[in-house]
């Protein structure tokens, strides 16, 4: 065996320890799931060697799971679609138009990576509280949508397209939004795709700002949603791993079906924040 071969086979076997190291917590909570009270507390082995679907038809029957899907998906998409709408156009501008303190709008937008988001929330729940929005879905989603990120990768892309391409549009009669939407975008669906799926994501996960601005059970979403099983059922493990399963799925499919995009999203956010 050569020595390229073996420092191979050695790398393989610490990504595959690393890989099983990170999977158990979810088989683990899977199996909790599919076995009754009893035989969880009876201090089961770590097989799956039961099949019981009582608790996910106890969570999908007696909790809010479906309304706290349905308000984890309506936040989470006008969220996407409003980050990445402004954020190209703002980018856009930076990038192509010349108007005074253009420089000065893009450092601070550089700038606002210094401010920690929670150090935002006393101001922005006072802010939603003012113009009556705690508890519902704008109150959600407002706060939200300060995503510098996507700013600076649209600006990197725009910057990158040679002028020509727009002083042909402009000659022809094109205006700006005809460069944006008919020109520039479908040159970037890639990008626009990564930063979709990855704001999709972080949206969905998020857990602080939906519990602070939310009290209204049926205004929860699915992380908020999670907190009150314990309230209703007592300890129940297998309620408990069934309903942060069902929570998890979407955010787990989407990754297996867009995995590709995803990283390629993780690795433009690190680049830019780097």
């Amino acid at each position: 065996m050569t020595a390229k071969r073996a420092r191979n086979l050695a790398f393989s076997g610490i990504v595959l320890i690393a890989a099983m190291i990170w999977i158990f917590p979810l088989y683990w909570a899977l199996t909790t799931s599919l076995r009754s009270e009893n035989r969880i507390v009876s201090n089961a082995g770590v097989f799956i060697d039961e099949l019981n679907f009582s608790a996910y038809v106890d969570v999908l029957s007696t909790s809010k799971l479906p309304i706290w899907y349905l308000n984890s998906v309506a936040t989470s998409l006008i969220t996407t679609a409003i980050v990445l709408l402004t954020g190209m156009m703002c980018a856009y501008a930076l990038s192509q138009l010349r108007f005074p303190g253009r420089k000065a709008l893009y450092l601070l937008v550089v700038a606002s990576f210094m401010v920690p988001v929670p150090a935002l929330y006393v101001a922005q729940f006072i802010l939603m509280s003012d113009l009556g929005l705690v508890n519902t879905w704008w109150g959600i989603i407002l706060p939200q949508l300060i995503v510098p990120v996507v700013v600076i990768v649209y600006k990197q892309f725009f910057d990158a397209i040679p002028m020509e391409m727009r002083e042909a549009v402009l000659l022809d009669g094109g205006g700006e939004f005809t460069l944006l939407f008919r020109l520039y975008l479908p040159l970037n669906w890639g990008i626009t795709a990564a930063l979709a799926i990855i704001t999709f994501i972080t949206t969905w996960n998020n857990f602080f700002w939906p519990f602070l601005i939310v009290t209204s059970e049926s205004m929860m979403t699915i992380p908020v949603g999670i907190t009150q099983v314990n309230d209703s059922f007592g300890v129940a493990y297998a309620r408990m791993m069934a309903l942060a399963l069902l929570a998890a799925a979407p955010v787990i499919i989407g990754y297996l079906i867009f995995q590709k995009r995803v990283t390629e999203a993780v690795m433009i956010s690190a680049g830019v924040k780097g």
